[in-house]
């Protein structure tokens, strides 16, 4: 073998070993704190309190998993379960649950309410890094998803300085 020919082989095992080394490696994400979704769940309960509502609040991890929720006083049952279904769909989808709900009102697009725990309707608001979906909140409870989602939004707004 000639010496450019064991500079080329060189070459190549040197970089066949390196992405094996990254293909081994743990991933690295970003993913909801305990602190973080208690201060979400806060901001979120002190808002719908404020403008006059009982809701129940569920926070999602970046699998989708619950990591954090409350059953609101005076809360119907079902309120929790919804809670964490909006949270779900906005984990799942990258968009809020009220933004999922118009999208799958186009019959074209309909098919995706098919997906087991997502819901059409407002209240689940993704917990995001940039563009990168970390967590999600969900509300349940007031009169309408349009006002759990600005609840939401309250919660969330109480960690924006870490989610930069």
């Amino acid at each position: 073998m000639t010496f450019r020919r064991q500079v080329v082989a060189a070459a190549v095992l040197a970089v066949a070993s390196i992405t094996l080394a990254n293909a081994q490696a743990p991933l690295t994400e970003k993913n909801v704190s305990m602190k973080m979704a208690q201060a979400i769940i806060d901001g979120t309960i002190e808002q719908c309190t404020k403008d006059g509502y009982k809701v129940s609040v569920v926070v999602v991890d970046y699998a989708g998993l619950v990591h954090a929720s409350l059953r609101g006083d005076g809360t119907n049952p079902h309120t929790m379960e919804f809670a964490r279904k909006k949270a779900y769909t906005a984990r799942t989808r990258g968009q809020t649950s009220l933004e999922f709900m118009k999208l799958t009102d186009n019959p074209a697009s309909a098919y995706l309410r098919q997906i087991p725990d997502t819901v059409a309707v407002g209240g689940g608001v993704p917990i995001k890094i940039g563009n990168v979906t970390i967590g999600a909140v969900g509300v349940s409870g007031a009169p309408g998803g349009e006002k759990d989602e600005v609840c939401a939004n309250a919660g969330i707004a109480r960690v924006a300085d870490q989610l930069k």
